[in-house]
């Protein structure tokens, strides 16, 4: 496939590594269209992989797979919203160990572009930004407006704190850090809402310590509008159009090429098909990148998992959230396992290096745990006393704007309205529900409502009072595109029933943080399930392991010709949530495309392992692990 592509002159970078190069001063910089590393001739050949979507027990596994596939420069995003998930408390602990994370890919021979924000995409929910930003009903998300610049003026103060450290040229270590190249916003272009605030966030930077390149990263459309100057503009594609590297010489002369993000793939959203991208087809134009000279950032190397509540949305013609599995077809699957894409990626690398590569390390088997049965339930209804204290109110309150978590609202998860009712008629949300909600009166369940259904029949009752009650799902902030201030979620405003708009609301908070499911386990009323029942409800079970424990996926779907297919359909389980020891695995939903939830073996131990579900509606009674992902019926991208 490759054998008509000369390299010539070759780049072999293998002396040029973060533990290599000692007392480093210059850093990465440019010189007549070219990269210079400590004054050597340079180029970059990068990949995509984001700390929070890889279990940190797997950091290291990636990064030698990376070098092994012939890259030298690893890129991530930092993720605002999970270390500043409360104002002012911030959490760089555990899986969010920023300083680990680069440390790491230093040792494995990795330099680091780093995204830090504060606002990312990505997938991710709103962007990054943290949901408390939106308390503010004035507030106007990535400008110079006050109220956002104070906010990231406080995180950068934190954040910079493990950065600069870890900077290339710095010399206050031995063997200075990783970081070559630190990223001013994130396509900005498409937004450009304020003309001062990639200044703004570029001055941020440089006051707090940043001394590396600093680069922009935008689409062909956006790219003259998300430059500011002192920074390198970079570009981002899929398919390589005629002209478009010569495009960047445009917007700026005489500096090197860089393609920040080539996307190996593509993500996908609830209801869709899982986007696949030809492997040929990518290995080709990155080929052909490469022939231009140019530098190069595979988006995604490795995707991860959106575990959590933590995947986005988008919102162009219609509301579309995105599913839990961030493997994006990438080059190395959501488990971290090789595709075919890595070994042509890596064929084609070691011709332009000239020099043997890393061997792959060997992959992890993946284990078959067999059927799991559910066998206890409880239901939301007899939660709510139990666990829960409802906030009243008169009027109904969005998520981010409920008084919790020390008074920054309610992140992420459900909201339960409930309110008095005497008679039925026609309830219309007047397009207030974000994004979708369960309607029962007292604990009938009536139907539902969303983006496109936005009025149900209420059916009369006899005389006297009756519970409305409103389910409501965040499913997921807007990442991308112009409406990011307008992404408050649960009730953002009145409903009306016979056109009357309802008062007087409990309102509980179902955010499931780990406290909350700990409480659970102890709470009476879990009661055997029944060969059929409608949810909301927590189902537990356990799953038993003997032996080492490995990485599992659990199918809550059953695809067509499964020997299991008509037996799990009958069974049920629709829409919700999966736990397995505390953690949240993400989101599960029976319109597809995604069928089974990755589970990491570094999450499950030796003997029981507590598996919870809450299931929206219809539930089930047993799920399986199996050894095979199962991510829905392929498209190709266009």
């Amino acid at each position: 496939l490759l054998t008509h592509l000369l390299f010539s002159p070759r780049f072999n970078w293998s002396e040029l590594t973060p533990l290599g190069l000692w007392g480093r001063t210059l850093g990465l910089q440019t010189e007549n269209s070219q990269f210079l590393l400590e004054g050597m001739p340079f180029r970059i050949f990068g990949g995509s992989m984001h700390y929070f979507r890889v279990p940190r027990e797997y950091w290291e596994d990636r990064m030698l797979k990376m070098r092994a596939c012939g890259l030298n420069t690893l890129t991530t995003y930092v993720p605002w919203n999970l270390h500043e998930k409360e104002r002012g408390k911030f959490d760089f602990s555990k899986n969010l160990d920023l300083r680990a994370f680069l440390s790491l890919a230093a040792k494995n021979g990795l330099w680091v572009i780093l995204r830090p924000g504060p606002y990312i995409c990505s997938e991710w929910d709103l962007g990054g930004l943290p949901s408390w930003l939106l308390q503010d009903p004035e507030m106007q998300l990535r400008t110079t407006y006050k109220g956002f610049t104070e906010a990231v003026d406080a995180y950068f103060d934190r954040l910079m704190r493990v950065v600069v450290p870890l900077q290339a040229s710095t010399i206050l270590y031995k063997k200075g850090g990783p970081i070559i190249a630190v990223q001013v916003e994130n396509e900005y272009g498409s937004y450009a809402k304020d003309p001062n605030y990639m200044t703004y966030v570029k001055m941020a930077l440089l006051n707090r310590g940043i001394v590396e390149l600093l680069m922009t990263s935008d689409n062909k459309n956006g790219l003259s509008f998300g430059l500011v100057e002192g920074a390198l503009a970079t570009v981002n594609f899929q398919k390589l159009e005629p002209g478009l590297l010569k495009y960047l010489d445009t917007v700026q002369k005489d500096q090197p090429k860089m393609v920040m993000e080539y996307w190996t793939g593509w993500f996908d959203n609830w209801g869709g098909p899982h986007y696949v991208f030809d492997a040929d087809e990518m290995v080709n134009t990155v080929a052909s990148i490469l022939k231009t000279g140019a530098s190069i950032n595979l988006y995604m190397f490795h995707g991860g998992t959106n575990f959590g509540f933590m995947s986005g949305a988008l919102e162009a013609d219609e509301y579309k959230s995105d599913v839990t599995s961030y493997d994006y077809d990438a080059v190395l699957t959501e488990a971290g396992d090789y595709t075919s894409k890595f070994f042509k990626l890596r064929q084609l690398f070691s011709m332009v290096i000239g020099q043997p590569l890393p061997l792959p390390p060997m992959i992890e088997s993946k284990a078959s745990y067999g059927a799991i049965l559910l066998h206890q339930y409880i239901s939301l209804w007899d939660v709510l006393p139990a666990l829960l204290q409802p906030i009243k109110s008169e009027f109904p309150v969005n998520m981010e704007n409920l008084h919790l978590n020390d008074s920054i609202g309610q992140p992420y998860g459900y909201v339960l309205y409930e309110t008095v009712i005497f008679g039925g008629g026609h309830l219309h949300t007047r397009d207030h529900v974000r994004d979708r909600a369960q309607v029962f009166v007292n604990t009938m369940y009536v139907g539902e409502l969303d983006y496109n259904t936005v009025e149900l029949s209420i059916p009369e009752g006899q005389q006297g009072f009756r519970q409305l009650r409103l389910l409501v799902e965040n499913r997921g902030r807007v990442n991308y595109g112009l409406a990011l201030n307008e992404q408050r979620k649960g009730l953002i405003g009145d409903i009306f029933l016979n056109k009357t708009p309802l008062r007087n609301f409990k309102i509980y908070s179902l955010e499931m943080k780990p406290a909350f499911m700990k409480s659970l386990q102890h709470v009476s009323g879990w009661s055997t399930v029944p060969d059929y029942f409608v949810g909301p409800a927590f189902f537990r079970g356990r799953l038993w392991i003997e032996q080492q424990p490995q990485d599992t996926f659990l199918k809550l779907q059953a695809s067509p010709g499964c020997s299991w297919s008509s037996f799990l359909k009958k069974l049920g389980w629709e829409k919700g949530v999966v736990f397995v020891n505390g953690q949240n695995l993400g989101r599960y939903w029976k319109i597809g495309p995604q069928e089974t939830l990755y589970l990491p073996g570094p999450w499950l131990r030796r003997g029981g392992n507590e598996i919870v579900i809450f299931e929206e509606r219809t539930a089930g009674r047993i799920i399986q692990s199996v050894d095979i992902p199962y991510l829905g019926r392929s498209q190709y991208v266009d």
